[in-house]
């Protein structure tokens, strides 16, 4: 039902760990401990917001080799995905958080942070 899908895509916006996901996802795809890391929350607390996000259909994960990483789904044909995705990237860019967020993106070592 589209009512559904709609209610889960705004639930899935009302938390600012998630917005904060979604915006270093904008960067390049990350695994759970680059985004737990990143946020300082438990691995468990990271993997439901990822959930959360997956179940309205804004990330998807992808295996990669050894790694599992999630990525903003800006493939989705579906109509809502296609129409907030682009709002995202234009909102809070200004932001010291979204920025601190991004900048920590682009520096993190995931082989340093992960034991597999």
């Amino acid at each position: 039902m589209e009512y559904d899908h709609i209610t889960r895509l705004f639930k899935s916006l009302s938390d600012k760990n998630r917005i904060r996901i979604l915006k270093m996802l904008e960067e390049r795809p990350l695994c759970v401990c680059e985004i737990k890391s990143i946020l300082g929350l438990a691995t468990s607390t990271t993997s439901k917001h990822l959930s959360i996000l997956k179940d309205a259909q804004l990330i998807f994960e992808q295996k990669e080799h050894k790694w599992v990483n999630y990525h903003l789904n800006r493939a989705s044909q579906h109509v809502y995905i296609k129409a907030i995705l682009p709002l995202i990237r234009s909102w809070l860019n200004d932001d010291p958080i979204i920025l601190k967020d991004k900048q920590q993106v682009k520096n993190i070592d995931r082989t340093t942070l992960c034991s597999l």
